[in-house]
């Protein structure tokens, strides 16, 4: 990958005049058989370049109570787009067409016009949980039947496919625009991509720019993302297989109160005394061993493509000592 980036062909991007830019957004789009893609510098901006694009000023948003774009884009729905929010309580972060349906709002002139559905696969704060692709299926019928946009924050779409067998394309016929992140289990240094329709994307070009996304010779990066998406999808098993080793020698411990299902490369767990979230942090830390503390008693753990075999094995081990 560094490589491939330091040999990246350059120009300037918002002229729409970088090879390397050009060639990942072509790649992309292929790859989902959709008609244009977006390079943005991460996947908060492709997101609310996505609401942005399917709203107007007063609108609602349907979601997750758990979804990225509520809990960790910095209120950004209501800055960006002045769209207000109608959170679905779902199953680790996945929700149903039934609960889609039931959260519309009716044509009445006191409530905000629904237009747009967000779902996040995989979920992060869901542990990674994967949607039953039949269910994104009823979800599209649904909005279909009530004219609402549909918009897939794919951060770590690929892991999703991986673990359930999919393929891209069954995504982009579904969506009106997906996010997807490079710079996560794909390990680019940064960016994500936006892709849906060539009218949709030539309006997101002028909302990047609105929102300072438009970068010039960015084709380095590209070119880093480009290799991920060319090199690394196949390798998310790794990951898959790391996450449930480690799950396994938690589920052991006497102070994990509970964990969730381990589908992907995500876990998190619930502690109990002796230790607090914050403490186990601690310890791992001590051993060089980064977790994060999401809660007072939750804590979250990624794998990816830094983390190896024998690191898996040295965590285990320390976990089985604890």
């Amino acid at each position: 990958m560094l490589e491939a980036l330091t040999k990246a062909r350059v120009g300037d991007d918002v002229f729409g005049e970088d090879p390397s830019i050009n060639e990942l957004e072509s790649y992309a789009a292929e790859l989902f058989g959709m008609e244009a893609a977006i390079f943005c510098p991460s996947g908060t901006m492709t997101n609310q370049i996505a609401i942005k694009c399917h709203t107007q000023p007063g609108n609602e948003v349907i979601c997750e109570k758990l979804s990225h774009i509520y809990q960790y884009e910095a209120g950004g729905i209501a800055f960006n787009s002045g769209c207000q929010v109608k959170l679905i309580e779902g199953d680790r972060g996945r929700i149903k067409a039934a609960q889609v349906e039931r959260a519309i709002n009716p044509d009445d002139l006191h409530k905000a016009p629904s237009t747009l559905v967000s779902i996040e696969n995989t979920s992060n704060r869901g542990g990674g949980s994967c949607y039953e692709f039949e269910d994104i299926r009823e979800i599209r019928m649904i909005c279909n039947k009530h004219l609402l946009r549909f918009h897939l924050d794919g951060a770590r779409l690929f892991n999703a496919i991986v673990a359930r067998n999919e393929n891209p394309k069954q995504y982009g016929a579904i969506f009106d625009s997906i996010s997807i992140c490079l710079s996560k289990s794909l390990g680019a240094p940064v960016g994500s991509l936006l892709l849906g329709s060539k009218e949709f994307v030539a309006r997101a070009r002028r909302i990047r720019k609105i929102f300072g996304g438009g970068m010039r010779q960015a084709g380095f990066l590209a070119a880093a993302g480009l290799y991920a998406l060319q090199n690394n999808i196949e390798r998310l098993g790794e990951d898959h297989l790391h996450a449930k080793q480690i799950a396994a020698e938690l589920e052991k411990k006497e102070f994990v109160s509970d964990i969730m299902p381990v589908e992907t490369n995500i876990i998190i767990f619930e502690v109990k005394p002796p230790f607090t979230a914050k403490a186990l942090a601690e310890q791992f830390r001590s051993h060089n061993i980064l977790v994060i503390p999401i809660s007072a008693i939750q804590i979250r753990m990624v794998l990816h493509l830094d983390i190896t075999g024998p690191m898996v094995k040295d965590t285990c081990a320390f976990i089985r000592q604890l």
